[in-house]
C-alpha cells in the first residue's frame, strides 16, 4: 500500500453530511431573495396615568462553544453533537470523551460553519422547498418516516434541530462540492516501482546490485513476490511520503533513484512510464479532492475570526 488508510470518523454530524450530500444538486439560477416581514405599527404613546412599567429585560445570550466570524456555535449544540458522537462510536451516554475526540467534534462543527458561510457568500440559499426535498429524500433513503424518526431519536435530534442542521449541511455540502469539483480529471502522472527494505545494509546491497546491472524488475520481484514492487500510476500529491514523490517525478523513464529513507524503511524507485496528461484513477482523484478541501479549510481558517469559548 502506498497510502495509509484514512481513520474513519463516524460522528453523527458526518452521517448527516453524507446523507444530505447524496441528493445535492447544482444551485442553478435562483432568485432566493429574502421575504421582508410586514412592518410593525407602533401605537401612539398615551400620557401615563400610572407608574411606567418596568423595562423588559434583554434576553440572556445563549452560551456559545465557539464564534466563527461572529456566528455562534451554541454550547447546547456542541454538547448535543458530543452525545451523538458517543452514540455513533458505541460509547455509553455521558462517558467522558478523549480530548482529541472533543476537538474533532468542535473542528467539524467549525468546518461546516465555514463551508456554509462561504456558500452564502457565493449566493447559495437553502429555501424551504430545497430543505423539504432533501428531507423527503432522507425519508425515502432510510425506508420511511418512522425509520428517520428512529434515527433522529437515536442521535438526539428533534424535528427543529434536525432541520436546522440539515439546512447547514446542505449549504456546506454545496460549497464542498464546488471545491472538490475544481480538481481536474486529468493530470501528469508517473508509473513507478520500488524496492522497499527495512535495514540500511540490505538496501545498500540492493543498490549495489542494481549498479552492477541487475534487472530492477527481477530484484523487486525477489523482495516482493506478490506485488513485484509495482506502485502503479500516480499524480503529484498522492504518495504518502513526499520524498518518494519528489524522486519519482525527477526521474526519467528507466532511471533509478538513490536510497530514500522514510519512516517505513529504505526505498529505491524506478520510473517505468510517464504521461503528461493521464486520467486520474478514482482513488487518486479522491485523494487530491480531499487534499483540496483540507487546503481550502486551512486557508479559510487563516482568514477567519474563530474564538473558542470552552473552558
Amino acid at each position: 500500500m502506498i497510502r495509509c488508510q484514512f481513520k474513519r470518523r463516524v460522528a453523527a454530524g458526518f452521517l448527516l453530511f453524507v446523507l444530505a450530500a447524496t441528493w445535492l444538486m447544482g444551485c442553478g439560477d435562483r432568485s432566493n431573495s429574502p421575504t421582508l416581514a410586514a412592518p410593525t405599527v407602533t401605537p401612539p404613546i398615551q400620557a401615563a396615568t400610572t407608574a411606567p412599567p418596568e423595562p423588559s429585560s434583554t434576553p440572556t445570550p445563549e452560551p456559545a462553544a465557539a464564534l466563527v466570524n461572529g456566528e455562534a456555535i451554541s454550547l447546547a449544540a456542541y454538547q448535543a453533537e458530543l452525545e451523538r458522537y458517543r452514540a455513533a462510536i458505541g460509547a455509553q451516554s455521558g462517558t467522558e470523551l478523549a480530548t482529541e475526540d472533543q476537538q474533532t467534534v468542535l473542528d467539524d462543527m467549525i468546518n461546516r460553519t465555514l463551508l456554509a458561510q462561504a456558500a452564502a457568500e457565493a449566493g447559495f440559499r437553502v429555501d424551504e422547498s430545497l430543505l423539504q426535498a432533501r428531507y423527503d429524500a432522507l425519508v425515502a433513503q432510510l425506508g420511511g418516516s418512522q425509520a428517520l424518526a428512529d434515527w433522529m431519536s437515536a442521535y438526539g435530534y428533534d424535528e427543529a434541530t434536525f432541520r436546522r442542521d440539515l439546512a447547514q449541511t446542505i449549504a456546506a455540502a454545496w460549497m464542498r462540492d464546488r471545491i472538490i469539483d475544481s480538481v481536474p480529471e486529468m493530470a501528469e502522472q508517473v508509473h513507478a516501482r520500488q524496492i522497499l527494505l527495512y535495514n540500511s545494509a540490505q538496501a545498500e546491497q540492493a543498490l549495489a546490485e542494481l549498479g552492477a546491472g541487475r534487472d530492477f524488475a527481477e530484484l523487486a520481484a525477489a523482495y516482493d513476490p506478490l506485488g513485484r514492487g509495482d506502485l502503479g500510476w500516480f499524480p503529484r500529491g498522492y504518495l504518502l511520503h513526499p520524498a518518494l514523490e519528489e524522486a519519482a517525478f525527477s526521474l526519467q523513464v528507466g532511471e533509478i533513484s538513490a536510497l530514500i529513507e522514510t519512516p517505513v524503511g529504505f526505498h529505491i524507485i524506478q520510473v517505468v512510464e510517464r504521461d503528461p496528461q493521464r486520467r486520474l484513477a478514482p482513488d487518486a482523484r479522491l485523494t487530491l479532492q480531499m487534499q483540496a478541501l483540507q487546503d481550502w479549510l486551512a486557508e479559510r481558517r487563516s482568514q477567519s475570526e474563530i474564538r473558542i469559548l470552552l473552558p
